[in-house]
Parts: structure tokens; C-alpha cells; sequence
């Protein structure tokens, strides 16, 4: 098979998606990274469109690119206006790219009933519009808009579409799902009927609205087409575009056609995360290829499998998309789990299989009561930290108690203040400390009371800072006696750590997951390196 054209329209189908809103500067940073990655093509918007396109365009001329060529997007001349006269036209003329993509009608319904003009006239729109960009030393790309529908209603008529685009010289021809809702098998007929009519190549555009945006273009490009559009991450309207960073690697490293380099390919997960980060998003975990949990591992059977052979639970080796591997802790974990992190982050060396199959069954226990590890490492470290033979801990709680006065006069008044103060009582070695404190939280001050009380013999502690804090009520029937879980990430500006804590006392539960958060730090400490690297 001939080679694939990679058609990146992040910049315009992408910004389509609701939240969000690329800044000029954005977009030329996420050019850059795309350019990097080695795509071929790189839609920077609808020149004219709005000020922002407009500008894009102007600094674009400043990029100095390796890989990529820009291109801009717009449509055919509108209805009775000559090609030379239409401000879409000239306004790609303006842009100063080498490359412009122009949609057009195909489907008739959409001819009549939202340009209001004939079929005879759709036609002329496109070949006239073709030829003068042409004209102009362009090169020339043709989106035939709701191609798939247009195909199914007026099969003849969306073949003349394509046959107007072709005879006007288009340099290719790209087949669109609007609309979203075509099946695999239908983007291979149409294909491989529509391909004996033009020899111009094909492309394919797919939407998400079926969820078979990246099927529809493997489909296609299996029946002949030789460019693929998309977005990264599949970022578009409504359900979204087919997503290249699934594309590219099933191209590549399933029907063996070679669109990057190895070393580009590995770049993928980096390039979907900075995309992400970028369009202000949280990047999606779930995402497949590029997804923090692509290629996280929880239930016990397959990390075992794993632990022999690599292959037997992963379709592919994470690390040629630039991802890795995880395994996570979790009640439906085995000892195999268990006795891997421990490897993994180089734990305890003597660490063997019944000392595992006690800490799976403390966890088990634990995650029945509300906990969970698979977000928590740092407090997953201490329950296997603590099984070491002479463990002791660093300090030990004789008991806490936690006030809340309310001095506002009415809820809503804004006068006065909300006081929350925590008292502390804690044995370090064989002295008992009681300290209070202040906070503007129950869980402020309780974290303020315990540092008063260990500062003293633990330094390191004042390095510690408290960067987020989330609860979830894990079943709400009970309401506000349910269950809690409370997530504590702490930081001590070099690294980040997160532990966690469950109670039906959202105190109680805080402080669990405080007391891993401090004694994380102080056993890592031992090892200074190992919080500074």
C-alpha cells in the first residue's frame, strides 16, 4: 500500500469541541509539537472565518517547519458568485499556505435544503472553485461534506461530486462522515465503488457520533483511501473527530503501514497529553494507545500471566507509543500483584509469597471498608513497609478531638468567622506530646496540631505541603453518616505522593490519610534521594 497521509485538523474540527477555546499562541504551539511528531498535514482553521484564524495565519509565516505542511481550510464559492469575486476563496488566497482544503455539498437533501440552489449549480460551485485555486499554484484538497449520507440517498449524484472535484484537478479527494452515523462495512462499498469512477486518491473524515470514527477510517483506508483526517485525542463537536493518537499506531503496528518513524511514534502519548494540558482538558485515561490506564493492569490472573509473559495481557509493547505499563492494587488483586510492586519499587528484596498473600488480604479487608490503592501508592508502600521485621512507627496517635464554632451572625451575613480548632495528642518514642492549633478547616487545623507536635523531633516535616484534598461518599443511602473516602496528594516541592483514608467520619477519615502522608515522608527520608529525584 502506497503511503498514508496523516491530515491533522486539531486546530479547527478540534477547537470545535465544547470547552474548548485555543489561543492564537496555542495553536502555534501545538503546530510545533505536531510538526515534531511528524504529521504531514496541519489545518490551522478558516482563514477570515474570525480575528483569531486570521491572526493565526499571519504568524504561522514565522514557523520554520520540518515535517508538516500548513493548511487552510474553507468552502466553495457560495452560489452565483464568480470564484475570483468570493471573499472565502480569496481569503485562502490570503493565508500563504501551500495547501487549502475546500468542503462541498455531495449529498443532494443538503444541496437544496441548506444552500437553496440546484444540483446543477452545486456542481459548478465545486469545479470552478477547484480550478481557480488550482490556478493559483495550490495544492488543492476537496472535503466532499456528508459524503456517506449523500451516497445512500442519491448514489449518482454524490458520484458526480466527486467526478467535478476530479476533472477540476483536485489533488485529493476526501470522503466525510458528517453526520457520524455510517457503519464500517458501508465506508468500504462506497470506497470500492466511487474508486473505479475517479482516479484522483481518496481520503476519509469521520466523525464519532457512532463511536466508529477510527473503524470508519481503518475501513477505508483497507478499501484504498491514502489520506486520514482527524484530531488528536479525537477532539471535535458534539462526539467528537476519529482520533489520530489511535490511528496512527493501528496503521503502523497493525497493518504495518509506516506514516512515522519509530522514534515519532514514541512521542504519541507525550504529544496527546500536551494537547490536552494545552486545551485545558484533563487528559482522558482511558483513552487506548495514549491513556495513563491503556496499559494498567488490576485483576490478580492477568498480572500473573504478565509476570512470565509480557504478551499475554497487553496487545502491544506500551513503550513504542511512548506509554507504560501499570499495575495497580486493588481488592481484586492477587499476590502476584503484590510481590510485582514490591519489585517494582524496590520495597523489601526478601519479600516472598505469604508475606504478600498478608498484605493482599489487609488490603482486601481495607477496600471492603472503603479504601482504595489504586491511586494511593504512597499508602500502599507503608502496608508493606510496616510488615518489615522490627518496624515501629515514627509516631503514634493517643487520641485527637476537633472543635468547630460557628461566630456568623446569620448564614448568609458575611460577618464573623467560622473557627475550627484541632487538639493532639501523639507518642513519639516514649514521650507524649499535646499540642492545638488553629485552621480554617477541621482538616487544616488537624494537620496543623500534628506538625506542631512532630516538628520538634522530625524536621523534614516543614518541607511538607498539602497540595490537594478530595472526598468521595462511596455509598450515599446513609446521608451524611455515609462511608467517605478522603484522598490526600502531598508534595515536598521535588515530588508528589498520594495517600488514602476511610471512615464514616470524614475527620477520622482525614486523618488516616494524613498520618500516611507525614510517615511517607519520614521513611522516605531515611532515603533522602528518594524525595529528591
Amino acid at each position: 500500500m502506497s503511503q498514508i497521509q496523516l491530515y491533522d485538523t486539531t486546530l479547527r474540527d478540534g477547537a470545535q469541541r465544547e470547552g474548548i477555546s485555543f489561543s492564537v499562541e496555542d495553536k502555534l504551539k501545538i503546530v510545533r509539537k505536531l510538526d515534531n511528531l511528524g504529521v504531514h498535514f496541519i489545518e490551522g482553521g478558516w482563514p477570515g472565518a474570525n480575528p483569531k484564524d486570521t491572526e493565526f495565519f499571519i504568524q504561522a509565516k514565522g514557523l520554520n517547519l520540518h515535517n508538516s505542511r500548513l493548511a487552510a481550510f474553507g468552502s466553495t464559492r457560495r452560489p452565483r458568485i464568480p470564484a475570483e469575486n468570493d471573499t472565502v476563496l480569496k481569503a485562502l488566497l490570503g493565508a500563504g499556505v501551500p495547501v487549502v482544503t475546500i468542503v462541498g455539498k455531495s449529498w443532494d437533501y443538503q444541496v437544496t435544503q441548506v444552500l437553496e440552489t440546484t444540483l446543477e449549480e452545486n456542481l459548478a460551485m465545486i469545479m470552478e472553485s477547484v480550478q481557480f485555486l488550482k490556478g493559483q499554484g495550490l495544492t488543492v484538497f476537496f472535503d466532499a461534506e456528508h459524503f456517506f449520507d449523500g451516497f445512500k440517498a442519491n448514489t449518482e449524484y454524490a458520484k458526480k461530486c466527486l467526478e467535478a472535484a476530479s476533472r477540476s484537478g483536485a489533488d485529493c479527494i476526501i470522503l466525510c462522515d458528517t453526520n457520524g452515523g455510517t457503519l464500517p462495512g458501508e465506508v468500504t462499498i462506497a470506497i470500492n465503488t466511487v474508486k473505479n469512477v475517479v482516479s484522483t486518491p481518496l481520503g476519509i473524515h469521520a466523525h464519532n457520533d457512532g463511536e466508529l470514527a477510527v473503524a470508519n477510517t481503518l475501513a477505508a483506508v483497507q478499501a484504498g483511501a491514502t489520506q486520514v483526517q482527524g484530531t488528536v485525542n479525537g477532539y471535535g463537536e458534539r462526539c467528537g473527530n476519529a482520533n489520530l493518537c489511535s490511528i496512527i499506531p493501528a496503521l503502523q503496528l497493525k497493518l504495518g503501514i509506516n506514516c512515522l518513524s519509530t522514534l515519532q511514534l514514541a512521542k504519541l502519548t507525550e504529544v496527546a497529553r500536551y494537547v490536552s494540558e494545552i486545551g485545558n482538558l484533563t487528559p482522558d485515561p482511558h483513552l487506548p494507545y495514549v491513556g495513563s490506564s491503556a496499559f494498567a493492569h488490576k485483576a490478580g490472573y492477568h498480572v500473573a500471566a504478565m509476570m512470565k509473559a509480557e504478551k499475554s495481557y497487553q496487545h502491544i509493547d506500551p513503550g513504542l507509543v511512548g506509554n507504560v505499563k501499570r499495575v495497580l492494587i486493588s481488592e481484586l488483586s492477587g499476590k502476584s500483584n503484590i510481590l510485582y510492586k514490591a519489585k517494582e519499587r524496590g520495597l523489601i528484596s526478601n519479600f516472598n509469597g505469604n508475606e504478600a498473600q498478608k498484605v493482599l488480604d489487609q488490603i482486601k479487608r481495607l477496600e471492603n471498608q472503603g479504601y482504595q490503592y489504586d491511586g494511593a501508592e504512597a499508602s500502599f508502600e507503608l502496608l508493606i513497609h510496616r510488615t518489615e521485621p522490627g518496624y515501629r512507627p515514627p509516631f503514634e496517635l493517643v487520641d485527637f478531638m476537633v472543635i468547630v464554632e460557628n461566630r456568623r451572625r446569620a448564614p448568609t451575613s458575611g460577618e464573623g468567622d467560622v473557627l475550627a480548632e484541632a487538639m493532639v495528642k501523639v507518642r513519639v518514642g516514649g514521650e507524649i506530646v499535646h499540642t492545638a492549633a488553629e485552621g480554617n478547616g477541621p482538616v487544616n487545623a488537624l494537620d496543623s496540631a500534628l506538625r506542631q507536635a512532630l516538628l520538634r523531633f522530625y524536621p523534614l516535616l516543614h518541607e511538607v505541603k498539602l497540595v490537594d484534598y478530595k472526598v468521595r461518599i462511596l455509598e450515599g443511602t446513609a446521608g451524611t453518616a455515609s462511608q467517605v473516602r478522603v484522598l490526600i496528594e502531598s508534595s515536598n516541592g521535588n515530588v508528589e505522593w498520594r495517600t488514602v483514608g476511610s471512615s464514616s467520619n470524614i475527620i477520622e477519615a482525614s486523618w488516616y490519610a494524613l498520618v500516611d502522608s507525614l510517615e511517607y515522608c519520614l521513611w522516605k527520608g531515611e532515603r533522602s534521594h528518594e524525595l529528591s529525584t
